[in-house]
């Protein structure tokens, strides 16, 4: 199984945070969201760190594994 590394940047303002939460839209959904659309699997991400509500990532390290091999884009 291949496993992904992505380095993100991203504004947080509008966000609850990087981990999904009940209260609101998190930085992991959209990723994960993303990932669904583009690969037609569920993945789940893994950060090496998180954000909270309204912080701001620069270089922010994530991981996912998904059972097809992707050439990056």
């Amino acid at each position: 199984m291949p496993r992904y590394k992505l380095i993100m940047e991203y504004d947080g303002r509008d966000f609850v945070g990087w981990q999904r939460q009940d209260n609101g839209t998190a930085i992991q959904e959209l990723v994960e969201d993303a990932i669904a659309r583009f690969s037609g699997e569920s993945a789940t991400t893994i950060a090496a760190g998180r954000t909270d509500a309204g912080v701001h990532a620069l270089g922010q390290v994530i991981h996912f594994d998904l059972a097809r091999q992707w050439k990056p884009g």
